[in-house]
């Protein structure tokens, strides 16, 4: 086609909000804006959008307003009730996107003065055109692993019941029954359908406060999307659901380091014995450690035992905006480090699960501190994770503890790295050794 034909022309994305009972109202003549930062809003096209993939919800903002562009008058609006019904209060409408999704923008509202924090959720910008929900998202891993439709509830609950059979009296199989049946956790419900991953959470305890925390909150403000394990598996009971997983899936991944436990490196005197036991049976399956990273001497052990790969969680490798989202408790980011470079001169497969925010992550001196990072030490993949926190208070901590330019865009900081480090893996999930091409 031409360059201008019609088809091709981007077009505004129409604004969306929400009414006191939660229905969705399209809002014409009103264009769709995205935020990355308080001070940085994003007009929405159909050319910077895709259509709201498979699994994504709308929700609702409670406390915030949404923030429009004035089609007839150019003009940016606050709307804090409908303009086609005077009095009726809006409410801004952000989407929850899709595994495997980076976002570029977040919902654009301002806050009411009383407004509470709000629930662990990444809040992406939508709007609507051609009769869908569009966002500005980016596509970083097309595996289905944690895709719905491949989940079916039934074919889960008869998992649990061939594993209950199999392993009636192994309490770790017992507690990812509850993750898949009750949290609807898909890493659970993979260990039931014999694909993919299977997780292995250990550790009642932690050594940092990630301000977004899903297994555990202090203070009452934010509830914990799930609770915590409150025991300790064997090793024996950790091997029985590895071995079980890794014999029946080709290319299986076992994974330490959940979002229902604590720091597993903390429970290494366990960990160890149980990646041993795995590897006297079997050389089979990778098995891989999601972690903070935060006592490389500790690593060193699980190292030695057998460990596969390591993924380390990151919001910043700036320290100062480290330690402010996840303030560790009697280690420094400096711990940090060293763990990776042990894990990269041992020859492990290495991972940074990136918790990313626009307006933050996209910062000038973020990508510098982050491209300058992997030269130094490089690492093989990123897992880019959409940051679940309220995405202003985020932005306000993170602006305080240290300096953040005006936004490149997560576009342009995805494009930047792809030329920097041709070889660097971008995606979501921990790959099995099969895949790992390095």
């Amino acid at each position: 086609m031409k360059r201008g034909h019609p088809s091709k022309r981007p077009r505004p994305l129409t604004a969306l909000a929400a009414d006191p009972e939660g229905r969705i109202l399209e809002l014409p003549g009103f264009q769709a804006v995205g935020m990355a930062g308080p001070e940085v809003f994003i007009p929405l096209t159909t050319s910077d959008t895709i259509v709201l993939p498979y699994g994504g919800e709308l929700m609702m903002l409670p406390g915030r307003r949404p923030v429009v562009l004035d089609l007839e008058s150019g003009a940016r609006r606050i709307l804090t009730e409908n303009p086609f019904e005077p009095g009726q209060p809006l409410f801004a409408v952000s989407a929850f996107n899709s595994p495997g999704y980076v976002h570029a923008a977040v919902s654009a509202f301002v806050e009411d003065t009383d407004a509470r924090i709000l629930p662990l959720f990444s809040y992406d910008a939508v709007g609507w055109q051609d009769g869908a929900f569009r966002t500005p998202i980016l596509r970083v891993d097309r595996e289905p692993r944690q895709d719905l439709r491949r989940m079916p509830r039934e074919r889960v609950v008869a998992g649990v019941a061939r594993m209950r059979r199999r392993m009636p009296d192994n309490r770790l199989r017992k507690h990812l029954e509850r993750c898949a049946l009750e949290y609807g956790c898909p890493a659970g419900k993979n260990f039931f359908l014999g694909r993919y991953e299977a997780p292995l959470p250990t550790s009642r305890v932690c050594n940092a406060r990630c301000l977004g925390c899903i297994s555990l909150q202090s203070g009452g403000e934010i509830r914990s999307s799930q609770e915590r394990i409150d025991f300790t598996p064997t090793a024996e009971e950790i091997a029985e659901v590895a071995l079980t997983h890794i014999r029946r899936v080709p290319n299986a991944v076992v994974s330490f380091g959940q979002g229902c436990e604590g720091e597993p490196l903390l429970a290494a005197d366990v960990i160890g014995p149980a990646i041993r036991l795995i590897r006297r049976q079997t050389d089979r399956g990778t098995i891989n450690l999601n972690s903070n990273a935060s006592r490389p001497d500790l690593l060193a052990a699980l190292l030695e035992a057998g460990l596969d790969s390591l993924r380390v969680s990151l919001n910043s490798v700036r320290p100062d905006v480290y330690s402010t989202y996840f303030r560790p408790h009697g280690y420094r980011f400096q711990d940090v480090v060293a763990s990776i470079d042990l894990a990269l001169s041992r020859g492990r497969f290495v991972s940074i699960n990136y918790l990313n925010c626009p307006g933050v992550t996209d910062a000038p001196e973020e990508v510098d501190a982050l491209t300058a990072f992997i030269r130094i030490h490089p690492i093989d993949m990123i897992q880019w994770r959409n940051l679940n926190y309220d995405p202003l208070r985020y932005y306000r901590a993170m602006a305080a503890a240290a300096p953040l330019g005006p936004p490149v865009g997560m576009s342009r900081l995805l494009g930047r790295l792809q030329t920097a480090f041709p070889r660097l893996i971008h995606g979501y999930f921990n790959p099995p050794k099969e895949k790992w091409h390095r």
